[in-house]
């Protein structure tokens, strides 16, 4: 007789690409957005919440074709078989929603939103599929003011997550200026796009892969430490160093940087308003505050996305960051954005000024923290232990006291005893544990244990009879004092 055959099981794991997140991880993001959402606001920018799915169509960006419909996004057919994607940024479903209620909206549409998004893209180190963004933008404003607005929009969020101002750096460049140097190696022309958006890319990557891997992208290609190769721009050798000498005209100040800029591009009518543009914008944020080393003219900010029209920034941090092992960590951009008049245009036909910012949460989220500069909440719930069954309307009051006092508490609800429930306690990483058995019951007492400092006393004492004589960050207080009295535990 065969052998009865294992019931088929799946496999928990996660999907390659995407992870799980729990407890002070989600505390501490949901914080820093909060404070970086109540700056927005104060800018006088209101939320807006679009759904997860977009029509593929209308996302612009990956269009989905009979042989590859996933390509960059992940994509279904809906029951009339219209190809629906979810949303790889932000900004897309805002351009959207403005084309879709563009009569009804007052403009400057003004807007900021925080949420999931989605890539199929190719996973690595801190990289994920799944990941948060927090937007801003103002659609129908044309620059530079509110290119201006925008950027010291950003220099305030920055500093509401828990960076100083000298910390961080917000560089500025022009895609005007850009196609003044395009212009100049001959890949004006829109019948070159590919060509010319290989070219920006490669550009982009300044920061990361040095000139000798920019240069590879521009001329003939580039394998990476995988074995990647990455196909090149195929420039000239000739148009190449333009390219390098117009990402190297960098100066010290943001007016000799405009003045190399205008030698390199101004014979070009779009690189001279991008000239324009930068000197206006670097005037305008000097006078708000924003000084050259805040707010910097830097030509090798290329961002990648085609969308682009007009003044594009990024901020990094310049603080030096370590990990736990005292070992330099590269962050990067911690937040990106820049003038885009052409989105809505896919929509209504027509040119609507746009600009707006991302930052990237997680990025700037891990950055804090490495500095020891993320807030959140670190501490677990109050625990109050369960150790009579008849009793538990008078546990569940307690825990109420306490959570109108503003404190997080929960009744210990798993049926073991109190060893396995201060236990439990730990786990949950809770500063405070509050004991009412029967003899703290008839004396009208309540016993607090202090597990925060218990447990740190419990390392400097080796002795037991020590130990059991010190009754160590423990304390009977009166029923009637409870919560007074773990609120001054946990505010210590």
């Amino acid at each position: 007789m065969a052998d009865k055959q294992k019931p088929s099981r799946p496999k928990a794991r996660v999907p390659r690409g995407f992870r799980d997140r729990f407890g002070a991880e989600i505390a501490r993001e949901r914080d820093m957005l909060a404070r970086i959402s109540s700056v927005y606001e104060s800018f006088g920018f209101d939320p807006l919440e679009t759904p997860a799915f977009e029509y593929t169509d209308a996302l612009g960006k990956f269009l989905p074709d009979v042989d590859r419909p996933n390509q960059g996004v992940f994509s279904l057919q809906d029951d009339d078989e219209q190809w629906m994607s979810l949303r790889y940024d932000l900004t897309a479903p805002l351009a959207r929603y403005v084309a879709e209620n563009y009569d009804a909206l007052a403009k400057p549409f003004r807007r900021y939103a925080v949420g999931t998004v989605w890539r199929n893209e190719k996973p690595g180190p801190g990289r994920f599929r799944q990941f948060t963004q927090c937007d801003a933008d103002s659609v129908g404003a044309p620059a530079p003011n509110a290119d201006v607005e925008c950027v010291l929009m950003l220099a305030q969020a920055l500093e509401a997550a828990g960076l100083a101002r000298d910390e961080f750096q917000i560089r500025l460049n022009d895609r005007n200026a850009l196609t003044g140097l395009l212009e100049t190696i001959g890949l004006a022309d829109d019948a070159l796009a590919a060509k010319r958006l290989g070219v920006l890319r490669a550009m982009d990557k300044l920061d990361r892969l040095g000139e000798a891997g920019v240069a590879l992208l521009l001329g003939p290609g580039r394998k990476d430490e995988s074995g990647d190769f990455t196909e090149g721009a195929k420039l000239s050798d000739a148009d190449i160093a333009r390219v390098m000498a117009f990402m190297k005209a960098t100066a010290q100040t943001n007016a000799e940087t405009c003045a190399r800029l205008s030698d390199v591009v101004g014979g070009s009518a779009a690189g001279a308003k991008g000239v324009e543009t930068l000197s206006a914008m670097a005037m305008q944020l000097r006078a708000l505050g924003l000084n050259d080393a805040h707010a910097k003219i830097d030509l090798s900010v290329i961002r990648g996305l085609e969308y682009y029209t007009g003044p594009v920034f990024e901020a990094e941090l310049l603080s030096a960051i370590t990990d736990d092992k005292g070992r330099p960590v590269r962050v990067g951009s911690v937040a990106s954005g820049g003038r885009y008049d052409g989105l809505v245009e896919r929509f209504k036909g027509v040119e609507v000024p746009a600009v707006g910012v991302s930052i990237g949460v997680s990025r700037l989220l891990a950055a804090l923290e490495l500095k020891g500069a993320a807030v959140g909440a670190e501490k677990g719930p109050v625990i109050i232990l369960a150790l009579e069954d008849d009793q538990m309307a008078d546990y569940q009051a307690m825990a109420a006291e306490l959570r109108a006092a503003g404190l997080r508490a929960e009744v210990y609800v798993g049926g073991s005893g109190m060893k396995a429930q201060l236990k439990y306690a730990d786990k949950r990483a809770s500063p405070v544990a509050v004991i009412v058995g029967g003899d703290e019951r008839a004396r009208g007492e309540a016993t607090i244990k202090d597990l925060v400092r218990g447990a740190a006393m419990s390392k400097e004492i080796s002795d037991n009879t020590a130990w059991r004589a010190g009754k160590p960050a423990q304390i009977s207080v009166k029923r009637a004092d409870l919560v007074a009295e773990v609120k001054k535990i946990i505010d210590a």
